[in-house]
């Protein structure tokens, strides 16, 4: 018997010997820099002639892999591969799959700071981002193994005196992961495990900004004997073999998360059905956000600046959970504003090689010159407090940034700017600031600052996120205490790290037998 699920614990990086382990880690990971990455399919490692590098974002000169990037023919094997192996790894006992992940994530564990200093490398994460992205994969993996040992147990159904009925789930077939490149490890983890435990095999298409990670991943499904075929790691471009993957007719469904654009393509495509395919193809999709942080007249100041700012600048603002929208109360207005620029002026952006800065780069070149443009625009519809220009030209920096008096249908109020860029907006009261927060096509997370506990439970009700949070930031959803997904073009609200998850994975079959 598992023992109860705990999260795992945010190493504590102010103690010296911490401090040794990672650079140490940091340091190995630096002299593994610059290696080729093949394909792996069914085992088999295939090199390809088209590659794909990884940068570090914090330093534009420095490779952090060259990998193999598949075409139509391999992802084409990639398929067939999952589609044969299914018909044994669906035959395999559920706890027997479980055990593949306890021993993954224990494998993960040993191994925690190497993959954390990947995370710096590739993604950009400051030490402690990194660390926590780690911690989340671990959680998955152990959440998940216990989630499935409880599905694969007699269910209780309303018995009948000459009948025996007996529900179980089952798995759906091959399911494409597509991953983002914001949690390229947690989230990557969560999707391609939940998959396999469920009893389907993936094809993993990594993000392609962060497949390096993913690479390195499969290390660890290989040293815990998961067998080949069950995953299948196929890096490639989203013109080339995206749509394939999605279109194809062995596709059983889809884990999709990133874009609202490219979620409602992968939608669009996977609702046609096409000659020879015998199901309805599922999606599950995680879809990005425009979160507010409501403030109300009556509430702890300081808790209120402390939890824009946490929400607004860790990791850049790369979070789909990140707030981008502060909606406060006309009557502390000011005082609110005031304190989030002093401490958003107080904020360090560099190479997080070393821990002495608050956050890092924006991920690479096209979301930095996204970024630049939206604080463009904002100069337009706001007035700029904080922030607003690049950082270090190394690599691709921005300061946190702050616009004041933004009208509620501005653009950077409404679209997703997915870096350092935080609006301000005055509300008249606490039925405005609902209005307010309410306006925008999605719906993840979101978060109330206040005393006032009957505006509490107003928010509990009217306020349409799938994660509200009150007096507290509304970033760090944590595996089984916090179900993640949104409402809207935010995705299919598919709660990730909750007991409902794995059921989008699998679907019920009813035996009954007459006695």
């Amino acid at each position: 018997m598992q023992v109860e699920f705990k999260n795992e614990a945010f190493t504590n990086f102010s103690l010296p010997e911490n401090k040794k382990a990672f650079e140490e880690a940091l340091a190995k990971v630096e002299s593994e820099l610059g290696r080729e990455y093949p394909l792996i399919i069914g085992g088999e490692r295939i090199t390809t002639e088209k590659k794909s590098k990884s940068i570090n974002p914090s330093n534009k000169e420095q490779v952090v892999g060259v990998v193999s990037q598949a075409d139509q023919a391999l992802a084409e094997k990639a398929i067939q591969t999952a589609a044969s192996t299914f018909e044994t790894w669906k035959k395999v006992p559920a706890q027997a799959r479980s055990r593949y992940l306890y021993k993954a994530a224990a494998i993960l564990r040993r191994r925690k700071h190497e993959f954390s200093a990947w995370l710096v490398k590739e993604a950009g994460k400051s030490w402690a981002e990194a660390d926590a992205d780690t911690a989340e994969a671990i959680d998955f993996m152990e959440y998940y193994g216990r989630q499935m040992d409880k599905l694969s147990q007699r269910h209780e159904l309303t018995r009948i005196p000459d009948e025996d009925n007996e529900l179980y789930y089952v798995p759906l077939g091959v399911g494409v992961v597509i991953p983002p490149w914001n949690f390229p490890l947690a989230i990557m983890v969560g999707m391609t495990t939940a998959a396999l435990v469920a009893g389907n095999t993936v094809v993993l298409k990594p993000a392609s900004t962060t497949p390096v990670i993913a690479a390195k991943f499969m290390e660890i499904l290989e040293d815990a004997g998961v067998p080949a075929g069950v995953v299948n790691f196929v890096p490639g471009s989203g013109s080339e073999i995206g749509d394939f993957l999605v279109e194809h007719t062995l596709t059983r469904f889809i884990s999709f998360t990133g874009s609202r654009d490219v979620g409602l393509r992968i939608n669009e495509l996977a609702a046609k059905h096409r000659p020879g395919q015998k199901w309805m193809k599922r999606l599950v999709a995680e879809m990005g956000g425009k979160d507010s942080i409501i403030v109300d007249n009556d509430c702890d100041i300081e808790l209120a600046a402390q939890s824009i700012v946490t929400s607004a600048f860790g990791f850049s603002g790369q979070k789909c959970s990140a707030c981008s929208r502060a909606i406060v109360h006309q009557d502390v207005y000011d005082q609110v504003l005031n304190r989030v620029v002093e401490l958003t002026k107080q904020l360090t952006v560099g190479d997080v090689r070393t821990n002495d800065f608050y956050t890092g780069p924006v991920v690479d070149e096209k979301a930095y010159n996204k970024i630049l443009e939206y604080i463009e625009i904002g100069k337009t519809e706001g007035k700029l407090v904080a922030g607003g220009e690049k950082g270090p030209e190394t690599g691709y920096f921005i300061m946190p940034t702050v616009f004041a008096d933004v009208d509620p249908q501005a653009r950077i109020m409404q679209e997703e700017i997915f870096g350092p860029v935080v609006a301000f907006c005055k509300a008249n009261d606490f039925d405005h600031a609902l209005e307010i927060a309410n306006n925008t096509e999605y719906g993840l997370t979101g978060a109330v600052i206040s005393r006032n506990r009957a505006n509490l439970e107003r928010a509990r009700e009217e306020f349409h996120v799938g994660n509200l949070y009150f007096n507290r930031k509304c970033t760090g959803a944590l595996v089984g205490v916090h179900p993640f997904g949104g409402f809207n073009m935010s995705g299919t609200d598919s709660k990730a790290g909750g007991p409902d998850y794995l059921l989008l994975f699998t679907q019920a079959k009813l035996v009954s037998e007459k006695l």
